[in-house]
């Protein structure tokens, strides 16, 4: 049974937050899960992505097994209500490769076009290749999908611009300053995406504050960022060149008080994420202070944005030209083993009768016998590769695979790789 290309997807669009969290799997967890699905499953080919957006498992299989291996998912991660959790899962039995291409490129992305997403669906494949589970046709489909990314990045306006707020602040911050320290206070969704985009960027140090101390733990493991205490928040805001609010409260946390008694010495630099406002604009009537606000940002990332709309069709237009290019590679994959078996039967035949007629040839005479008949048997060999490859895009190639079986009795012959 040929095998069939699936994805099992867990990701923003139906899952909530909480739910993607429990079932993040880290690079260590990945690769249990691949290795633990390897032994339940006859896979030829086994992908894990795991972003703070989504969580997928593609497999190459003989049968459908999407619940399948969502439920394994949910094992492995100590679920116990499986079949309530079944339900924020996407399947794709048909159609895998087309979702692959469209999340690679970010055109399912939270933020149209996310740049972050290219190097984590490269990441994914690297923990593939390394536990030997990225067959020929992963592989073919990987390179595929990085070429057609290419393409998106050099031909089109989808990678323009900070598409969102998060990165529209970590776009602003690597403007301000050359290696700047940034302090970023609250690690709510938009200032975990900040920390993540600046550290994925280079851009800086980058320190955080939160005012639990299991979320700073945690981005600290994330993205490698350093973690402070909330009771230190002075000494830092001293040491920060730029400082990135994102705490929700009704009345402003960075007062012109609180500001003005850290005795700044030069610039500093507050971008502030949140809605109400964390920084009183008071600040900016400090010497040295210059306040953003998250209006600003969103100017800017709504431009940008609209670039990026603007560009989708051009990036679905590559897409379905990389699609047509693999499936076509795909096809042909079925019709190698019938022509590998065809030569090495027509090669048989072929050594059977030179050892017949060649003993009494001197050096000279064998030299030219053997360019002649190898001559001959690539010439023989060319119009039935020919038709097997046309018949694939037909649609035809089984009815052509059985004449040839029967003519050369092929199925007898061992498969020979190439």
């Amino acid at each position: 049974m040929q095998n069939q290309f699936q994805a099992v997807s867990l990701s923003y669009r139906n899952a909530p937050l909480a739910i993607r969290e429990q079932l993040a799997l880290s690079e260590e967890e990945a690769k249990a899960f691949m290795l633990q699905a390897k032994e339940f499953f006859e896979v030829s080919d086994l992908m894990v992505v795991s972003t703070c957006n989504r969580t997928e498992v593609y497999a190459n299989i003989p049968e459908r097994m999407g619940e399948e291996i969502a439920k394994l998912l949910l094992i492995f991660k100590q679920v116990s209500a499986v079949g309530e959790y079944l339900n924020y899962f996407e399947f794709f039995e048909e159609g895998a490769a087309r979702h692959l291409f469209e999340v690679a490129t970010g055109l399912h992305s939270q933020v149209v076009g996310d740049m972050q997403i290219p190097n984590q669906i490269k990441q994914a494949y690297q923990w593939s290749a390394d536990l030997h589970l990225a067959g020929p046709f992963l592989h073919r489909l990987m390179h595929t999908i990085f070429y057609a990314n290419k393409r998106v990045a050099m031909e089109t306006s989808f990678r323009d611009g900070a598409a969102s707020v998060s990165y529209a602040a970590a776009d602003l911050a690597a403007s301000l300053l050359a290696d700047p320290a940034i302090l970023v206070v609250g690690l709510g969704e938009i200032g975990a995406d900040v920390c993540r985009n600046l550290v994925s960027a280079g851009v800086g140090t980058v320190t955080v504050i939160n005012r639990t101390r299991e979320r700073s733990e945690a981005m600290v493991a994330e993205v490698g960022c350093r973690m402070a205490e909330l009771d230190d928040l002075q000494e830092e805001l001293r040491k920060a060149d730029i400082i990135i609010s994102s705490v929700a409260r009704d009345e402003p946390f960075f007062t012109k008080e609180l500001v003005a008694g850290l005795g700044i010495l030069s610039f500093k630099y507050f971008i502030d994420l949140s809605v109400p406002r964390s920084v009183s604009p008071a600040v900016e009537e400090i010497p040295g202070v210059v306040l953003y606000d998250v209006d600003a940002l969103r100017s800017k990332a709504d431009q940008a944005l609209e670039l990026r709309m603007a560009a989708i069709p051009q990036v679905r237009e590559i897409i379905e030209n990389s699609l047509q290019n693999f499936s076509n590679w795909s096809e042909e994959i079925v019709v190698s083993p019938t022509i590998n078996r065809l030569k090495s039967v027509l090669e048989q035949i072929r050594q059977e009768e030179l050892s017949r007629y060649m003993k009494g040839l001197n050096e000279s005479e064998m030299a030219i016998v053997e360019k002649i008949t190898s001559s001959m048997m690539q010439k023989i060999i060319k119009l039935p590769v020919l038709q097997l490859k046309a018949a694939c895009k037909r649609g035809e190639a089984e009815t052509l695979i059985d004449v040839l079986n029967d003519l050369f009795n092929l199925e007898a012959q061992p498969e020979v790789r190439q």
